[in-house]
């Protein structure tokens, strides 16, 4: 039975909490856009603002999350298995590309539709380029693909964790809880 890893093996806390809280906020978002609703509806026009304030604190959060990671780090690799480890890596590669492309294809999508992406609350306007309806389509079938292909992702590094927990019984889960 595995035990509770030393606290040099374990991420720190920082890392710990942009990790869970870009969880959180992805499911958010993944949430908000699934129970949206039908154009012109008031459930609609209330979770795409749950949509694009998840989105953007996502980006906000990404960078942050990425300048922590390359100055402190993350724990040595728990695999032995060296494929195992390619594996590792390469997810984690994708899910960081995902946390800041995913929200600034979000954003040039409203953007290149003609609109900023308005935060409510603060009254914030983002605008990172003009209309341009012709990149629009392009843009907002890049950003559903990604999104989906990312439902994938996530599921297979949650489902890596929980193995690494149950099957190998090592330290891979405990050391970001």
């Amino acid at each position: 039975m595995a035990t509770y890893p030393a606290a040099s093996e374990r991420y720190t806390k920082p890392a710990i909490f942009f990790h869970w809280a870009i969880f959180v906020l992805i499911a958010l978002a993944y949430l908000a856009i699934e129970v949206r609703g039908p154009k012109g509806s008031d459930s609609r026009v209330f979770w795409s603002n749950v949509h694009f304030w998840a989105g953007t604190l996502v980006l906000t959060l990404a960078v942050p999350r990425l300048l922590w990671r390359l100055w402190r780090g993350a724990p040595a690799d728990i695999d032995s298995n060296r494929l195992l480890s390619f594996l590792s890596r390469f997810v984690h590669l994708a899910l960081y590309l995902f946390i800041f492309v995913q929200p600034l294809l979000g954003i040039l999508m409203i953007n290149t539709g003609g609109h900023p992406v308005t935060l409510a609350g603060i009254d914030l306007q983002i605008t990172l380029v003009g209309p341009d309806p012709a990149a629009r389509k392009f843009i907002k079938e890049a950003h559903e693909l990604t999104g989906n292909l990312f439902y994938w992702v996530i599921g297979l590094h949650a489902l890596a964790a929980i193995g690494h927990h149950l099957v190998l019984r090592d330290n891979t889960l405990r050391r970001m809880i």
